[in-house]
C-alpha cells in the first residue's frame, strides 16, 4: 500500500477555492501531467453535496518491466466524487478500466481556511492485489505489486500538486480579467 499526502496552498478564499477545483475540474483537469483528457459523465446537485462521476484518460511511459502484464487501458479512469458542501471537503474513489479487481485508489481532499489562503490537504491510498488477476507467476506478485503502486502513486501525486497550482493561476487569471 503507498500513502499519498500533498498539500497546495492558494491564496485564495475558501468558498472560492472549493468552488473552483469542483466546477472548473474539467476545464482544468487536462492541464494535469499524465492526463489527456478528461469528461464529466454526471453531475447531481443537492443543497449539501455535489456528485460526480469523471472519465479521465491518462498517458505517459510504462515501464518495461510492468508493459508485459499492463497496457495504456490502466491509466484510463472514472472518478467518483462526493463534495461535501457544509463541510468544504470531497471523498474520491477511482476504478481503472484495466484490472479494475486489483487496483483500490480513493481519498479525500480537505479546503481549510487559513485565513489569507486556503490549505488544500489531499490524502490518497492506493493498493494492488495481483493476486486477483490470473496468470501471474507467484513469485513474480510481490515486485509487481511494488512497481504497480510506485508506478500509480508517481501519477497521482504530481497531479495533485500541479492541480493547485493551475487553481491558483486560473483564479488570478480570473481576478485579472475582472479588473480590466
Amino acid at each position: 500500500m503507498i500513502e499519498i499526502s500533498v498539500d497546495s496552498q492558494v491564496s485564495f478564499s475558501r468558498p472560492l477555492v472549493y468552488s473552483t477545483y469542483r466546477d472548473k475540474l474539467v476545464e482544468l483537469g487536462p492541464y494535469l501531467p499524465n492526463v489527456r483528457s478528461l469528461q464529466l459523465k454526471s453531475r447531481q446537485e443537492t443543497e449539501r453535496q455535489v456528485r460526480l462521476v469523471l472519465e479521465w484518460h491518462g498517458g505517459g511511459d510504462i515501464p518495461a518491466a510492468a508493459r508485459t502484464l499492463l497496457s495504456e487501458k490502466l491509466f484510463a479512469w472514472t472518478e467518483y466524487d462526493v463534495w461535501d458542501n457544509n463541510e468544504f471537503t470531497v471523498d474520491w474513489r477511482i476504478e481503472t478500466h484495466a484490472y479494475r479487481e486489483a487496483v483500490f485508489c480513493a481519498g479525500k481532499n480537505r479546503f481549510l481556511d487559513r485565513g489569507n489562503y486556503t490549505l488544500v490537504e489531499s490524502r490518497a491510498e492506493v493498493r494492488i492485489d495481483l493476486s486477483a488477476i490470473q496468470g501471474i507467476p507467484p513469485f513474480l506478485l510481490g515486485q509487481l505489486v511494488n512497481l504497480v503502486e510506485e508506478l500509480l502513486s508517481k501519477k497521482i501525486e504530481p497531479n495533485l500538486v500541479r492541480m493547485g497550482q493551475n487553481v491558483q493561476k486560473y483564479l488570478e487569471q480570473t481576478q485579472k480579467n475582472q479588473s480590466c
